[in-house]
């Protein structure tokens, strides 16, 4: 015998707005009795057929004379696996059955778990490309010359010559920012890489801030970096 998957199926006559949330109702009743079940097929079909319910993936079949738009697309949104079943009766003696519409929850769960796991994969390959940058700014300023301290901060990591002349802040989502003690007015500020933070409440200490994304701009930033180490 194959194993058999749980569902539930909820008929209505004509039209009825709440075939669905009765429908869901229902299932999730039964999803709560799952010992009751198995106890009424163990009487019904036997041990092996009880053995062989499967709970994994239960599904709600809803069978109505029709089902509005809202319906089809309350299903659409739902995480649950349903079925929509049109009937229509010819004569006395012969029913059809129509798909209105159908969901699977497992493939809406699968897909959403793809989805978290390729941002999960995204992040990983963002934060490490932030840690090599943040490396590689660590080498530049310690290479600036001789006397250079690195201290960690609870905040920020400074780098001291007699006194602070930068300060690295952990990485952002996409990007570092290193505070210098250059002053903004001896600088041609250029969006989006420096910016005068004189006034502006930040963490580590310079009114010079400076903002890093790739190695390209850590190369740009000799400049202003070989500044602050001579001013220290």
């Amino acid at each position: 015998m194959r194993a058999r998957a749980v569902g539930k199926v909820e008929y209505k006559r004509g039209v009825d707005a709440g075939v669905i949330n009765q429908g869901l109702f229902c299932l999730a009743w039964l999803m709560d009795h799952r010992a009751e079940f198995e106890h009424l097929v163990r009487d019904r079909l036997g041990v092996t057929a009880a053995s062989q319910v499967l709970w994994s993936g239960p599904r709600l079949i809803c069978s109505a004379g029709d089902f509005t738009r809202y319906d089809v697309h309350a299903v659409r949104e739902h995480r649950r696996s349903i079925d929509l079943v049109r009937y229509r009766l010819f004569g006395s003696d012969l029913l059809g059955l129509e798909a209105v519409a159908s969901v699977s929850g497992g493939m809406q769960v699968a897909r959403r778990t793809r989805r978290q796991a390729v941002t999960r994969a995204a992040a990983d390959v963002r934060d490490a490309s932030m840690v090599e940058l943040a490396r590689a700014v660590d080498e530049a300023l310690l290479g600036l010359g001789d006397g250079v301290n690195r201290v960690e901060r609870k905040q920020y990591r400074a780098y001291q010559r007699l006194r602070n002349f930068a300060c690295l802040c952990p990485p952002q989502r996409s990007k570092l920012l290193v505070y210098l003690k250059v002053d903004p007015k001896d600088v041609d500020l250029v969006p989006g890489f420096t910016r005068d933070v004189s006034g502006l409440g930040h963490h580590g200490t310079g009114d010079l801030e400076v903002q890093l994304r790739t190695p390209k701009d850590v190369e740009r930033a000799q400049d202003p970096f070989r500044a602050s180490y001579a001013a220290a």
